[in-house]
């Protein structure tokens, strides 16, 4: 199914304004994350916490994002992509706010887990309302932005950490996590207001508010009897839900998604826990300046987004996770030499991997939201969500056992095989997705048209039923 007023429009301000209110889940994602690192210092002199404690309040997020990704994705496909996108976020201002507020470490845990849920809700929710709104050929770079605003949410929460440490020292934690209610609150702002996806309206038969959805966000007026025919069709279409992403046609995209995912987010989270080891060379590495030198990682991987964010629309997405995946491996593989590496050396290989890891970093939404169709678009991206934060927490937890009982060199050539996983899982089952609608891209192979002239004639049928 495809709304041609949606898939060629030109981009206008609301996909803009769409674009940045939806890179609002992930830039807390972000910073939540973060943020809380830096007030664990001040947290535990005051409230006295164990390094129990201080674990668990760590890691109640990840769990809490695993859960909502994995459940809260089929909820909106169920009940709409529009209601759950508010309602997420008025969770995270309410969660924030009572944790400025919190002084037990069970309540630390609890409110940390149900903000993780709602971060994890979150990413389906506003990967598949943009993926459904934006033009083809800027589908790919405009989700990217997505995955982008995590890493400026990271340095952000970096930066405001160490301004707040340098200007009232670790007692002034309760207002770094303030500071997350408040940008929770900014956002939440900004998008209320937004339009119901009309892909996922036709999808439910409700072809009149999917019209006036789009009148209103485009100004374009779609014939009544071209949403209808819209309709008519995904209705006659098997509807997909949960369990259809685990067997038959579906699995081998499933695995796909969660596994290049999982392969490119394992290693990341080492190298970027491995980071500040680094930076410390350099004098950034001790007490406040930690925190500056955590901010300058985040930057270098957002650098290393940019290029593609603009290749895997213009060059494809197949050929751009393949040779990042394979480029990602080098500078691991180099690191593998160990600790007698000239710093000169680690420094180029942790910028090259910063670089190089662009193209998986940006693809991570992508594809999930373009290679299954509307009944289950939010379902899959959820489910490929919780199987990457399966590796995120697994990195986040071995390094340290790695490092100390294996050394940096070997703990950096599992990293290089890791990604070698990526690269083969995505040389076997990446499909090129670029400049297609989600009908095509969502189609399965056998339904895909084999030939360019197929697809010329497919044009010309639809051209001939918009004249009849």
């Amino acid at each position: 199914m495809s709304i041609r007023a949606i898939d060629e429009a030109p981009l206008n301000t609301f996909h803009r304004k769409l674009t940045w209110a939806c890179a609002g889940g992930p830039f807390l994602d972000g910073y939540l994350l973060s943020i809380i690192g830096v007030s664990l210092i001040g947290m535990s002199n005051e409230l006295h916490l164990t390094t129990a404690d201080e674990s668990l309040i760590g890691a109640a997020a990840l769990v809490g994002i695993f859960i909502g990704g994995l459940f809260f994705g089929a909820v909106t496909d169920r009940l709409g992509r529009e209601a759950m996108y508010t309602i997420d976020l008025a969770v995270l201002v309410g969660g924030s706010v009572l944790s400025v507020f919190a002084t037990e470490t069970w309540q630390f845990v609890i409110l940390r887990f149900i903000l993780g849920v709602a971060i994890g809700a979150d990413y389906p929710i506003a990967t598949s309302l943009l993926a459904e709104w934006v033009p083809n050929k800027h589908r790919g770079r405009l989700l990217g932005v997505l995955i982008l605003a995590w890493y400026i949410g990271a340095a952000a929460a970096y930066a405001v950490g160490y301004v707040l440490a340098e200007i009232g020292g670790s007692g002034t934690w309760r207002w770094m996590i303030a500071s997350s209610a408040v940008l929770s609150a900014l956002i939440l702002l900004l998008r209320i207001g937004t339009p119901e996806s009309p892909l996922w309206l036709v999808n439910k038969g409700r072809t009149e508010e999917a019209q006036k959805a789009i009148k209103r966000a485009l100004g374009r007026t779609v014939p009544t009897n071209e949403l209808l025919a819209a309709s008519a069709t995904e209705q006659s279409l098997q509807q997909h839900g949960f369990r259809d992403l685990f067997h038959g046609r579906y699995l081998r995209r499933t695995l796909f998604c969660g596994l290049f995912y999982m392969c490119q987010i394992t290693p990341m989270f080492a190298l970027y826990t491995f980071g500040p080891t680094i930076l410390g060379s350099f004098g950034l590495g001790e007490g406040n300046d930690n925190n500056l030198g955590s901010a300058l990682i985040s930057v270098v991987f957002v650098l290393g987004c940019l290029p593609a964010l603009r290749l895997v629309d213009r060059v494809g997405r197949r050929p751009v996770i393949i040779w990042s995946f394979a480029l990602m491996a080098v500078p691991l593989v180099v690191l593998g030499g160990g600790s007698s590496l000239p710093l000169a050396v680690v420094v180029l290989c942790f910028c090259a991997y910063a670089l190089f890891s662009g193209g998986p970093t940006v693809l991570e939404w992508t594809y999930p939201n373009e290679l299954f169709p509307t009944s289950i678009r939010a379902t899959a991206g959820g489910v490929a969500t919780s199987i990457s934060r399966v590796g995120a927490a697994a990195g986040t937890y071995l390094l340290p056992i790695s490092l100390s009982k294996l050394g940096i060199g070997v703990t950096m050539l599992i990293g290089a095989g890791i990604t070698l996983v990526g690269w083969l899982v995505s040389v076997l089952w990446a499909e090129e997705t670029r400049g297609r609608t989600l009908a095509e891209t969502s189609a399965l192979p056998a339904a895909h048209p084999a030939t360019a002239g197929e697809e010329h004639r497919l044009r010309l049928r639809e051209d001939e039923f918009d004249n009849s």
